[in-house]
C-alpha cells in the first residue's frame, strides 16, 4: 500500500522545520557557527537600530510639511516612542528564540497598526475613521520590514509579514464596524459623481476601499516572503563561512597558520597521491608508562597537555606539519604538503627547540614536585609517499614510506645510544645546503653507523 504524501503546503512546512532543526544542531556542534551567528545578529541589530533612528528622525522632519498643525505633535511623540522601542530591542537582542524580543517586535507592528487605524485625538477636524486610509500610511510598514531584515532571522522577518497582515485585517474590521462615519459625505459624493460608481467609491470619505486594503496585505506578504528568502540565503552563506572557519581551525591543528592560508587559497589537489622528499620527525616521552603508573590520571593528562603544547609550538614555529599524535608521541613532517629549501634545517631546529623546551618544562615540574621527563627524538630525510588514503567516506591525509620507518627507528635507538636525539646523515647533509650563519647541525656530532631493526644496511647517524 503506497504511503500517502503530504499536501504541498504541509510538505513545505515540514521541510522548513527540518532545516531549522539542522541549523540548531549545527550551531550546537560547531562553535564557529554559533559565534558567527551571534556576531551577525549583534552587528546587524546595531546597524538596524542606527538606521531606524535616522529613518524615523527624517520622518519626523517630514511630518510638519505634511501636516503643519499642533496635532502633528501626536505623531512626533509616537516617533520618539518607536525610537525608544528600537533601542530596547537592541538591549534585549539575543541569538535564538527570545520571547521578550518577539514581544517588542509585535509591539512595533501593533502600535503602528493602531496609529494608522485610529484618529489623532488632537486633530481639530471631524473626519470619518475610514478617511485615515487616504493618507497611505501603510507604506511605513515596509520601512519597518526592511529594517527587520538587518536585525532578525528570515523566520522573524516572515513572522513580521504575517503579523502585519493579520493586524491590518483586524484593523480593517475594526474600522468597518466601529469606525466613525459621516453619512452626509457619502450622500454628497453620490450626488457629485452620479453615473460614475467607480469614482464615487474612490471619493467616498466613508469607504474603507476593501480591495485596496487586501492589495496592500497581499503585496506586503509577497515582499516579506522575498526578503525572508533572501535572509535564508544569507544565513546559509554565514553557515558555509562558519564551516570554512571550522575547517581552517582543523587545519591549524596540523599546519602553521601561514601554511593554512596557502592551503585555503590553493587550487591544487593537496590530497593527490605523490612522492616528494621531506624531513620526518618522531618524538616520544621516555618512560611514560612508568610515569602514568606512579601519578594520578589528572597529573598524567596535565603532563600530556603541556608536552603536546610545546611539541606543537616547536614544530609550527619551524614551519613543520603535525602529522599525528601517537599517545605520548608525535609524528611531524617538514616539507608537506609543499616542499621548501630549508625543510631539513627546519627539522633540526625543531629538534633542538624540543630539547630546550623540555628542559624548561622540567624546571617547572620540579617546582611542583613532579618527576622530570625525558624525550627521545629521531629525524630522517628522504622520499615519502603522501596523499589521501582510506575509503571514499573516510579519507585521511597520510605520509608513508621507508623514510617514515627510518625516522621512527632512529627515535627508538636513542635508548641504546644513551642520547636525546638521533638524526640521519642524509638529514645533516641536506641541512648543510641551507644558507645561514648558525646551522643547527653544529650541535650534533657524528657517531658510528648503527643497524636499525628490520633493515639490512647500517645507517650513519649524528646525535646531540
Amino acid at each position: 500500500m503506497p504511503i500517502p504524501r503530504l499536501p504541498p503546503p504541509l510538505r513545505f512546512l515540514e521541510r522548513v522545520r527540518k532545516m531549522q532543526e539542522e541549523e540548531r544542531q549545527q550551531a550546537r556542534s560547531n562553535p564557529f557557527l554559533a559565534q558567527a551567528l551571534e556576531k551577525e545578529k549583534i552587528e546587524g541589530h546595531r546597524l538596524a537600530i542606527i538606521a531606524r533612528t535616522v529613518a524615523l528622525g527624517l520622518v519626523g522632519l517630514l511630518l510638519p510639511f505634511l501636516n503643519f498643525s499642533p496635532s502633528v505633535l501626536y505623531y512626533e511623540a509616537t516617533l520618539l516612542l518607536f525610537i525608544a522601542l528600537g533601542w530596547l530591542q537592541l538591549r534585549m537582542a539575543s541569538v535564538g528564540y527570545s520571547k521578550a524580543e518577539l514581544l517588542l517586535i509585535f509591539a512595533d507592528v501593533g502600535l503602528l497598526t493602531l496609529l494608522f487605524t485610529t484618529p489623532n485625538p488632537f486633530f481639530s477636524q471631524d473626519i470619518p475613521t475610514a478617511f485615515m486610509y487616504r493618507f497611505d500610511n501603510f507604506i511605513y510598514f515596509f520601512m519597518f520590514l526592511a529594517l527587520g531584515t538587518l536585525a532578525y532571522s528570515y523566520r522573524t522577518v516572515w513572522a513580521m509579514g504575517t503579523w502585519v497582515a493579520l493586524l491590518w485585517l483586524i484593523g480593517l474590521g475594526g474600522v468597518s464596524w466601529l469606525g466613525q462615519t459621516i453619512p452626509g459625505l457619502s450622500e454628497a459624493a453620490a450626488i457629485a459623481f452620479e453615473g460614475h460608481p467607480l469614482i464615487r467609491e474612490e471619493m467616498d470619505p466613508n469607504s474603507i476601499q476593501a480591495g485596496v486594503r487586501v492589495q496592500e496585505i497581499l503585496v506586503f506578504l509577497i515582499v516579506a516572503g522575498i526578503l525572508a528568502l533572501k535572509g535564508w540565503r544569507s544565513n546559509q552563506l554565514v553557515m558555509r563561512q562558519a564551516n570554512i572557519a571550522a575547517e581552517r581551525a582543523n587545519l591549524s591543528r596540523y599546519f602553521p597558520s601561514s601554511l593554512v592560508d596557502v592551503l585555503a587559497a590553493t587550487d591544487r589537489d593537496i590530497g593527490a597521491v605523490r612522492t616528494q622528499e621531506v624531513a620526518v620527525l618522531f618524538t616520544d616521552i621516555v618512560g611514560f608508562t612508568q610515569f602514568a603508573e606512579q601519578h594520578t590520571p589528572e597529573e598524567v593528562m596535565d603532563l600530556l597537555r603541556h608536552y603536546h603544547a610545546f611539541v606543537e609550538r616547536s614544530i609550527f614555529q619551524n614551519g613543520g606539519t603535525l602529522d599525528k599524535y601517537l599517545g605520548d608521541g608525535v609524528m611531524a613532517t617538514f616539507g608537506t604538503p609543499e616542499t621548501k629549501p630549508g625543510d631539513a634545517a627546519n627539522a633540526l631546529k625543531a629538534a633542538m627547540q624540543l630539547i630546550e623546551e623540555t628542559e624548561s618544562f622540567n624546571k617547572e615540574l620540579e617546582t611542583r614536585g613532579i618527576t622530570p621527563i625525558s624525550v627521545s627524538i629521531g629525524v630522517h630525510f628522504g622520499p615519502v609517499i603522501l596523499g589521501d588514503i582510506g575509503p571514499s567516506r573516510r579519507l585521511e591525509f597520510a605520509v608513508v614510506g621507508d623514510t617514515v620507518n627510518v625516522a621512527s627507528r632512529l627515535e627508538a635507538s636513542t635508548r641504546e645510544l644513551g642520547c636525546r636525539c638521533v638524526v640521519s646523515e642524509e638529514l645533516i647533509r641536506q641541512a648543510a645546503r641551507s644558507e645561514g650563519k648558525d646551522h643547527p647541525e653544529k650541535a650534533f656530532s657524528a657517531r658510528d653507523p648503527i643497524k636499525l631493526r628490520g633493515r639490512q644496511n647500517s645507517i650513519n647517524v649524528w646525535t646531540v
